[in-house]
């Protein structure tokens, strides 16, 4: 079982975590515009109160996809930090460099 070099890890560690920074800076700007919806008491309208309703539904998914990608990612970084990033949970072959380029998050290898 080989991992890519530490150099690559090192690249793919700077990655993740910059990818992260930015997911928790978009996580806090959405929490922000939730709590606003939530708290908006100048509802003129059924429409109104419609409209606010399908803007929270929405935005609590996507608050929920940026979460699950955050907790994807520090599944990666504790990974790296075991050793072990790079290398296949199911079968223990080495994770190609280019599937690891497009998704740095990837536990598996395609096809396994």
């Amino acid at each position: 079982m080989s991992t890519p070099s530490n150099l690559t890890i090192k690249n793919f560690e700077a990655i993740l975590k910059a990818e992260k920074a930015n997911l928790e800076k978009n996580i806090q700007m959405l929490k922000a515009e939730v709590s606003s919806i939530e708290s908006d008491k100048d509802i003129g309208d059924m429409e109104d109160l419609a409209e606010l309703e399908i803007d929270n539904s929405r935005d609590h998914a996507i608050l929920y996809k940026l979460q699950s990608q955050v907790s994807e990612i520090d599944a990666a970084l504790i990974r790296i930090s075991m050793g072990i990033y790079g290398i296949c949970e199911k079968t223990g072959k080495s994770i190609p460099i280019e599937r690891l380029i497009a998704n740095p998050t990837a536990r598996t290898v395609v096809g396994e």
